[in-house]
Formats: C-alpha cells, structure tokens, sequence
C-alpha cells in the first residue's frame, strides 16, 4: 500500500513540476523517459540548454528537504540516464545540464523550489 502512495505523491509532485517549469520558460520535450536503466522524470528545453530534471515530492519535512534526496548515487543514476537519452535520440553537439525540482506538498500551500544546474556529469 505504501509503494502506491509514494507512486501518487511522486506523480503529483511531476505534475506540479512540469506546470512549474513551462511557467518560468522550459518547454517540456519528455515526462517519464522510461529505458531499460532507469527513468528520466521530465526532459525539457530552457534556451539553448537541454534539461534532463529530477523531481523529488516530499509530504513532510521528516525525511529532510524533497532535493537533499537527490544524492551521489541517484547523480550517477541521472548522468547514465542522460547519456542513454542522448544517444537513443541521436543528440549530439547540446549543452545539457541536470535540474531538481524539490517539491513539498503541504496542506496550506505546495512549495516548489528550482535548483538549476543542481549537479555536474559523474562518469561511472
């Protein structure tokens, strides 16, 4: 039962994330990039930039903050998914860079926080 509303809640925070993003300029190219090693959460565009964005959703302030979540090994996770989602889509010659969208979902109002350039490329 828990896994489902960590699902819900993770589903919620994309949503709010994605309408967070094309309000400050990105154009959201992808949401749930699936591929055997992983998932994206959303790819978009701001500028020139290709953006590969993790979203974490938190429902409280007990685990810490919803991007505290996005550690080293999660880094690696999203650079190797990054380098897959560039060569399955014949991406060459882009900037690219790793966004986090910290999401917290609170009774009184959801804060949405936009780390951008949150992390550099880790070569595994």
């Amino acid at each position: 039962m828990k896994d489902t509303k960590k699902i819900i809640t993770g589903k919620e925070g994309e949503k709010i994330a994605a309408a967070y993003l094309k309000k400050n300029g990105y154009r959201i190219i992808e949401i749930n990039f699936r591929c055997p090693i992983g998932e994206i959460d959303i790819v978009a565009k701001e500028k020139d930039d290709l953006v590969f964005v993790e979203v974490k959703t938190r429902k409280s302030m007990e685990l810490g903050y919803p991007e505290q979540a996005v550690g080293i090994r999660k880094q690696k996770k999203m650079s190797q998914l990054a380098l897959w989602y560039l060569q399955k889509r014949k991406i060459a010659d882009t900037n690219a860079r790793f966004d986090v969208v910290a999401v917290t979902l609170i009774p009184e109002k959801n804060e949405v926080k936009l780390i951008k350039n949150a992390f550099d490329f880790i070569a595994s």
